[in-house]
């Protein structure tokens, strides 16, 4: 099992509705608003990276109000 953290920013006003949309989507474990740089911290867990890059772009960029997007890859060790 693969683990990533995608920072999300999103348009002004849209935090609650982002963030209500990426919890319920199947592959996101854990969602939380942030102060700083972005705006949400989403966690996804997946089979293996290719499926949480797939899961990024279609899922999370695909969400009415989501600016951008940084993923951080979970070391596998």
């Amino acid at each position: 099992m693969s683990a990533g953290y995608v920072l999300v920013n999103v348009e002004p006003g849209s935090e609650s509705s982002v963030h209500e949309a990426a919890l319920s989507l199947d592959c996101v474990t854990d969602a939380n608003m942030l102060f700083g740089d972005y705006d949400l911290i989403v966690k996804i867990e997946a089979e293996d990276m290719g499926e949480i890059a797939k899961h990024v772009v279609e899922s999370i960029r695909s969400i009415p109000g989501v600016a951008n997007t940084k993923t951080l890859a979970c070391a596998e060790m």
